[in-house]
């Protein structure tokens, strides 16, 4: 068996576990090296937050296990196809790989469509079902004026 099946194994095995103490069907680790560094269920009904996905929460414990954000060097492996949150999470956690199971097709078959997520990216923001828009702040470039002059600042 290669490590992305053993990987992949325990990622649907987490996700099948979750079912059974009522999460949704999702789950995730993260790995480098072939060392378990942290791993996520799906929490979003569980603990009320819609950012709870296996796959973020295998990143937040990533890195609360390595002390660091970034997880360059390491690879995710998850239960199904990560959604849009989950694939920006994973680009801004600078992961090397995201090796998925199922996929967004399997998903919806599953209940989880999120086809809509997936293409709302690409269309105008004002056809959003949430308005996202501009407003009108004199000191709205303050906190980047604050960053840029920031001496010991940790880049991301």
């Amino acid at each position: 068996m290669t490590d992305d099946a053993h990987w992949l194994g325990t990622a649907v095995d987490l996700a099948v576990a979750n079912v059974a103490d009522g999460g949704g069907p999702f789950g995730a680790v993260i790995v480098r090296d072939g060392v378990l560094l942290g791993s996520g269920q799906n929490r979003v009904t569980r603990d009320l937050d819609p950012t709870a996905h296996a796959e973020v929460l295998a990143i937040r414990a990533a890195c609360a296990a390595i002390g660091d954000f970034a997880l360059a060097g390491c690879v995710l492996y998850t239960s199904c196809e990560p959604c849009p949150l989950c694939v920006a999470a994973c680009l801004w956690a600078r992961l090397d790989r995201v090796v998925f199971a199922a996929d967004r097709h399997d998903a919806a078959r599953g209940g989880f469509d999120d086809h809509a997520f997936y293409e709302l990216f690409d269309r105008d923001r004002s056809t959003w079902p949430t308005l996202v828009h501009p407003g009108e702040h004199a000191g709205s470039f303050a906190p980047f004026e604050a960053w840029l002059a920031k001496p010991d600042r940790t880049t991301y």
